[in-house]
């Protein structure tokens, strides 16, 4: 039996179309037992995204940046975040969005990018999917200095950290995003070993 089997969506209706798109959904849901169980759920569409950590495997070196996220400040964080260069797809291929959004964000203009693994960030409520990214750098690789674009809000510092530091930072919580986590502890698990 699929999931597909086992899901009746009786109701959809959107909640905000604002920025991306807030849902409420009413189902029947299959159990185990064979019995049907009505449930609502609340889903936030923002479409998937890329991340990619540059690394120089040589220098022992990361690339990382530093931003202001809302959701992070009303949620008790009083610190700009530490993260990974990001974005959302926008209609693209995983590999083409995160070359443009590194060297938007950072200034590097990478060579091959690696794609190690794809993952659901917070299922229980948002349906983006991230693709993640490596790809080494080198310092003549740097194009522009990066810091995103100030259209969109965004405004970037654009970090360069030993490894060892950046692994430092998750333990100590000055980097506290769960992709940049995810990227950090596989570069030192397959990358600086």
């Amino acid at each position: 039996m699929t999931i597909a089997d086992r899901i009746r969506v009786k109701n959809v209706r959107v909640l905000s179309d604002s920025h991306y798109i807030l849902k409420t959904t009413t189902f029947e849901w299959r159990r185990a037992d064979g019995a049907w169980q009505t449930q609502t759920r609340e889903t936030y569409d923002r479409g998937s995204g890329a991340t990619l950590l540059p690394y120089n495997l040589a220098r022992r070196t990361v690339v990382l940046v530093r931003q202001f996220r809302y959701p992070a400040f009303v949620s008790g964080c009083d610190n700009l975040l530490i993260e990974a260069a990001a974005g959302l797809l926008d209609n693209e291929t995983p590999e083409l969005r995160i070359r443009a959004e590194v060297e938007e964000e950072t200034g590097y203009r990478l060579g091959e990018v690696t794609k190690i693994f794809e993952a659901f960030m917070s299922p229980g409520a948002i349906t983006e999917k991230l693709h993640f990214f490596v790809a080494e750098y080198e310092p003549r690789m740097r194009v522009g200095s990066g810091g995103g674009l100030a259209s969109e809000g965004e405004e970037i510092e654009v970090l360069e950290l030993p490894i060892d530091q950046a692994l430092a930072m998750i333990a100590d919580g000055r980097i506290a995003d769960a992709k940049t986590i995810l990227l950090l502890q596989y570069a030192a698990l397959n990358i600086f070993r």
